[in-house]
């Protein structure tokens, strides 16, 4: 959808952001702000991230991009010892390095070195990325919906000067409210509600799937077949989440 609009990336986040606060504000009804250090921090992680990984998408490698993005289980369970007392099981440090070689192993015919500003970007888009998840996961005895609202308007804010430089066409208008509904206002509705009742570390590892299914509709939407090492990693994602959540599982089931 983002490569359907003609729009300077930024101002595609500014826009996309722009509907999904208010989408958010109104699924919110009477949202509570209260500045506390996890909402702000929170929202600063989400612009943060949403901006670090459109200048990596745009200086470096789609490859190199997604891939430092999805470093973050790594520095949440690295981070979460401290700021949420949560402390990783031997299976979550497995989960974790098997996820880390599966990711590698998926982008392995597209990353490249090259592109040096744009790498540093993509790990500042998995830093920020992962400390999102923590400050979500700090608020889980409160509402985090709110710290998802303040970041949306926050990104929409900063790209307000290249937002008024050109208006979207008809066109691009209609792909701008999907990115700010289905794509950015749902989910996020789904993952606030979901990171109060999993650890922070879960919340980071199940997304991992996300870039796993880009080149699974360019199969079937667009026939176009993915490497070998893409099937391979991917399957080594794949194992990793589940193995991870299948003790969960059970937990709550017997539970």
């Amino acid at each position: 959808m983002i490569k359907k609009v003609n729009l300077h990336p930024m101002a595609i986040a500014g826009w996309r952001s722009a509907l999904a606060a208010v989408l958010l504000l109104i699924w919110a009804r009477k949202p509570k702000f209260t500045g506390s250090m996890p909402q702000i921090g929170c929202s600063l992680a989400y612009a943060v991230n949403m901006f670090s990984f459109i200048a990596a998408t745009k200086l470096t490698t789609a490859a190199n991009a997604v891939l430092l993005q999805y470093t973050a289980p790594a520095y949440v369970a690295l981070f979460g010892i401290w700021f949420l007392r949560e402390y990783p099981r031997r299976i979550d440090w497995l989960a974790v390095g098997f996820t880390m070689v599966g990711m590698v192993m998926f982008f392995l015919d597209r990353i490249s070195l090259s592109g040096m500003w744009g790498n540093l970007a993509g790990v500042s888009a998995g830093i920020s990325f992962a400390w999102l998840i923590l400050f979500l996961r700090k608020q889980k005895d409160g509402s985090p919906i709110e710290s998802v609202i303040l970041g949306n308007a926050l990104t929409a804010l900063i790209a307000i000067p290249l937002i008024i430089r050109q208006m979207p066409s008809v066109q691009d208008c209609v792909w701008l409210v999907l990115l700010g509904s289905i794509q950015t206002a749902v989910p996020y509705i789904l993952y606030t509600t979901v990171i109060r009742h999993v650890t922070a570390l879960e919340g980071a590892l199940v997304p991992v799937i996300e870039p796993l299914l880009n080149p699974t509709w360019a199969f079937l939407f667009l026939g176009e077949i993915p490497g070998f090492w893409a099937v391979i990693g991917g399957l080594v994602i794949l194992a990793a989440v589940t193995m991870r959540s299948l003790p969960a599982h059970e937990a709550a089931r017997q539970a």
